[in-house]
C-alpha cells in the first residue's frame, strides 16, 4: 500500500523550516509532497535547496484548501493520501497504525490520529482533537474539544472508533474514493470542506475512524486564527451550505432555519463582547450563502442522504444548558 503525504503551502517558508524535518524524519514508507498554492514568498526554492527528495506540486492559482489540494492531487496515485497541514509536528511511527487500519478493514475510506496542541502537548488541539461529530444544526464537535473547551490528554481516548469526520490538519484517505467523489468540493473554499468530503464518502458506504495509536501535534491557526472574522464566515456559512448539500429530507428547511437564528444569538454575543467585525462576518456569511443556495440545490439533487450524521440534537443545549462540557459526559 503506498502512501503520499501532501503538504498544501502557501508563503508558508517560516512553517516549512520548523515543521518538515519531522515530516521528512519519520515518513519514509511514504513519499512526501509540497503542493504549493502559488506563493510569492521564497519557500519552493527552501524546498528546492534544503529537500530535494521532497516533491514540488505547483499549484498556478491561489485556491484555498479545496481547490488547492483537487488541483495538486490529480496527477497523484499513491494508494493513501495523507493531506498534512503545514504547521504539523509528526511522531515516529505515526503512520502504521492507521495504514496497518486500511488493510485490515477494507470498508475504511478515511481516518485521522490523535491531534494534540503543539503548543500545550498535553492537551487536544482545536481542529480535530480525537475524532469529529455533529450536531442537527450543523455544529461540529470532537472528542477532546467541544466548543472552546480543551480536554487534557489522559489516556482517555486512546483507541479506535468510527468517527463522522476527520479533520482536513491530518487527513488519511483512499485515493480511489477521494476521487470516485470528485474531491473536495471548491465552493467551500476553506473551512469544513472536509466534513463535507466526509459526509459523501460515508453516504456511498465507506467507513471514517480515529486510531489513537498515532498522534501528531498541530500548531493551529497558521492560516486563520480562530479570533480572525473570515474564520467566522466560513464557518457559518459552511455550516448551512453543508446541511442544504448533504441532508435528504424536507426537515432540513427546519433545521437551517434554527441554525441561522442561532447564528443571531452568536451574533448578539459578540456583540456584548465589542468584536463588532464578527458580527458583520456573520452577515456577510448569511448574504453569501442565500447567493450560493440555488447552486447548493442543484448539489442537493446529487448528494442528499439520508445518513444518521447528528450524535446529538443540540450541542448548544447539552453545553450551555445542561453543561456538559467533555464528550465522555454522556454524549
Amino acid at each position: 500500500m503506498n502512501i503520499a503525504i501532501v503538504i498544501l503551502n502557501w508563503n508558508g517558508k517560516s512553517l516549512l523550516e520548523e515543521f518538515l524535518p519531522s515530516v521528512v524524519s519519520y515518513s519514509k514508507e511514504a513519499t512526501i509532497y509540497v503542493a504549493d498554492n502559488a506563493s510569492t514568498d521564497d519557500s519552493v526554492a527552501f524546498i528546492t535547496e534544503k529537500y530535494k527528495d521532497v516533491n514540488i506540486i505547483q499549484n498556478t492559482t491561489n485556491g484555498g484548501y479545496a481547490k488547492g489540494y483537487n488541483d495538486a492531487l490529480k496527477n497523484v496515485t499513491e494508494d493513501i493520501l495523507v493531506l498534512l497541514n503545514s504547521d504539523v509536528e509528526v511522531t515516529k511511527n505515526w503512520l502504521q497504525p492507521i495504514t496497518n487500519a486500511f488493510k485490515n478493514d477494507l470498508t475504511l475510506v478515511a481516518a485521522q490520529p490523535k491531534i494534540l496542541d503543539y503548543k500545550n502537548k498535553d492537551y487536544f488541539e482545536y481542529a480535530g482533537a480525537a475524532g469529529g461529530f455533529l450536531d442537527a444544526y450543523g455544529y461540529p464537535f470532537c472528542r477532546g474539544r467541544i466548543f472552546n473547551t480543551i480536554e487534557k490528554d489522559k489516556g482517555q481516548y486512546n483507541d479506535v472508533l468510527p468517527i463522522f469526520w476527520a479533520t482536513g490538519a491530518c487527513l488519511f484517505v483512499k485515493n480511489k474514493a477521494f476521487k470516485a467523489i470528485g474531491g473536495f468540493d471548491e465552493d467551500f473554499f476553506a473551512h469544513q470542506e472536509e466534513i463535507d468530503l466526509c459526509w459523501r464518502l460515508q453516504a456511498k458506504g465507506g467507513v471514517i475512524k480515529y486510531i489513537g495509536a498515532s498522534k501528531v501535534y498541530h500548531l493551529g491557526g497558521a492560516t486563520l486564527s480562530k479570533s480572525n472574522p473570515k474564520k467566522t464566515f466560513y464557518n457559518f456559512r459552511n455550516t448551512l451550505l453543508l446541511l442544504v448539500k448533504n441532508s435528504a429530507g424536507v426537515t432540513v428547511w427546519f433545521r437551517v432555519l434554527i441554525r441561522l437564528l442561532l447564528d443571531g444569538l452568536a451574533a448578539f454575543q459578540f456583540l456584548l463582547q465589542g468584536k463588532f467585525k464578527h458580527i458583520i462576518a456573520i452577515l456577510k456569511a448569511h448574504i453569501s450563502f442565500y447567493g450560493l443556495l440555488p447552486k447548493f440545490i442543484q448539489k442537493r439533487k446529487k448528494n442528499a442522504s439520508y445518513l444518521e450524521y447528528y450524535r446529538v440534537k443540540s450541542i448548544v443545549f447539552q453545553y450551555f444548558v445542561r453543561k456538559r462540557r467533555h464528550f465522555n459526559d454522556g454524549y
